[in-house]
């Protein structure tokens, strides 16, 4: 069923009925999806009506009286069984400081009863009989306890431990799984830390320590089913496994929101051998972009080695499909859209595990490095404008070893922002008024993870997100470079 608005008053209905044929055939629907019945309205008014005369008048009694007998007589009833045994399977986790975790899914078969004895069925096809202690069904965004749901309605139950996605709830005496729903094992991990920069607990961070961290993975990982915790090299450092960038920095921004104070590495995938081959994670991905940029596009994903699968066009814009490595996918989402004037979206799924395809170049500039303590100066900031662009704006406090802008050279360079202008009988007072500095690039949490290098980490406060090297000193840089050469 398509419901279709006519902007055109003096539309043919064969025009009408063209337009929506377009319409599916951008969607990509099959020959079946095209069966329908065309109705003609507005929702802005709120009426609707299968007469093409009458929606040029204004449509037929001002209703939806229509459309609802349409969705009636066309669409087929649920086949959920209320009668039948329970089946329910989980689709989602949340947690209770009160009743401990709790389960989410749709009861496709049966009622879901509070304090009735179930059959749990893991994804393993283990059984274990649960008591169901409690009930909860959705009101709108809230969810309220109930005694009873139907077949066909989402609701909530706890009462049963260790239960995860994927895993099913059955009647005791008719024990029928379904099917399990597959999760997706981790592709990319980083390491967090306890921040230990000399700015360390100045921007309102309220949990520092690795036990507040620790505490806080562990919650986090009662919900989080595709999020893996590993103690790091030391105790106060761990190592994360996710999804992927977006899925870690997402954890990573509600940390940052909660109070939590940390830095982290940069992100690295993690990688399998089979048969004495090398695989890495292969992501599928997807990008609409305007059709002439669509060349820049293939450029700067074959640089990540993409490749290109299929090509469609979307009216003014051109739909891309690729397959490419995981690791390829870090820091390109800014290039695509400095491409594409911001115009280009692109979303991706895991694809599978595929074989090595080489080397990626990595950040071809080097960066700018504070060499002292205090606040940065229009002086010293005009004075390295043409040095690089800088990440930090005029009066922002810096210390040694932070990351305070892009180099124009592919080498790190060592500048002091916090000079000042010697005092002399000669000077300028209208200089500053004048002269404007462009603005400095800011970092979200996701931005500053795509961009770190090796030797570098993300100080993540709730104020700020800095970048900082990981030796704050000079010396300590070139004795660990000199380390790494011998080895």
């Amino acid at each position: 069923m398509v419901v279709n608005k006519i902007d055109k008053p003096d539309a043919r209905p064969q025009e009408v009925v063209n337009e929506v044929f377009d319409l599916f055939i951008d969607l990509d629907a099959d020959e079946a999806a095209l069966e329908f019945p065309v109705f003609y309205g507005s929702g802005r008014q709120g009426w609707m009506t299968s007469d093409l005369e009458a929606a040029r008048q204004g449509g037929e009694g001002k209703n939806l009286k229509s459309l609802f007998d349409a969705i009636i007589s066309h669409i087929p009833d649920p086949t959920d069984d209320e009668n039948g045994a329970l089946q329910f399977r989980v689709t989602s986790l949340d947690w209770s400081d009160y009743v401990g975790r709790i389960a989410i899914g749709r009861v496709h078969r049966g009622r879901m009863k509070a304090g009735t004895r179930v059959m749990h069925v893991d994804r393993n096809g283990v059984q274990k009989e649960q008591q169901v202690r409690g009930v909860y069904r959705f009101i709108g965004l809230t969810r309220e306890e109930t005694k009873e749901v139907e077949a066909g309605d989402l609701c909530a139950i706890h009462g049963i431990e260790n239960i995860e996605i994927g895993d099913s709830v059955t009647a005791l005496d008719v024990v029928e799984p379904m099917p399990v729903i597959p999760i997706d094992e981790p592709t990319m991990t980083i390491t967090m830390r306890v921040n230990d920069s000399p700015f360390a607990g100045r921007d309102g961070g309220k949990f520092m320590t690795s036990r507040h961290i620790r505490d806080r993975l562990d919650r986090e990982l009662r919900v989080n089913v595709a999020l893996r915790v590993e103690q790091g090299e030391s105790a106060e450092s761990f190592k994360l496994s996710g999804r992927g960038v977006m899925h870690l920095g997402f954890l990573l921004e509600t940390m940052r929101r909660e109070g939590y104070e940390f830095s982290v590495a940069k992100p690295h995938v993690l990688l399998k051998e089979e048969n004495g081959e090398k695989l890495e994670p292969i992501e599928y991905l997807t990008v609409d972009a305007p059709a002439e940029c669509s060349g820049k596009v293939i450029e700067i994903l074959g640089t990540r080695r993409a490749e290109l699968l299929k090509m469609d066009r979307k009216g003014t814009f051109t739909r891309l499909e690729f397959t490419v490595p995981a690791r390829g996918l870090i820091g390109v989402r800014s290039r695509l859209l400095n491409a594409t004037g911001g115009q280009a979206t692109m979303h991706h799924v895991f694809h599978g595990y595929g074989p090595w395809r080489g080397e990626i170049a990595d950040r071809i500039q080097g960066v700018l490095i504070s060499m002292a303590q205090g606040q940065a100066t229009f002086y010293a900031l005009d004075g390295l404008r043409d040095r690089g662009t800088f990440f930090v704006p005029e009066g922002t406090e810096v210390y040694e070893g932070m990351v305070v802008g892009e180099h124009c050279k592919e080498n790190d360079l060592v500048v002091n922002l916090a000079r000042e202008k010697k005092a002399t009988n000669v000077r300028s007072s209208t200089k500053e008024t004048f002269v404007k500095m462009p603005p400095p690039r800011v970092f979200g949490v996701e931005e500053a993870l795509e961009y770190v290098g090796e030797d570098e980490l993300v100080e993540v406060t709730p104020k700020s997100v800095r970048l900082r090297k990981l030796f704050l000193r000079e010396a300590e840089r070139k004795r660990g470079e000199r380390i790494r050469q011998t080895v």
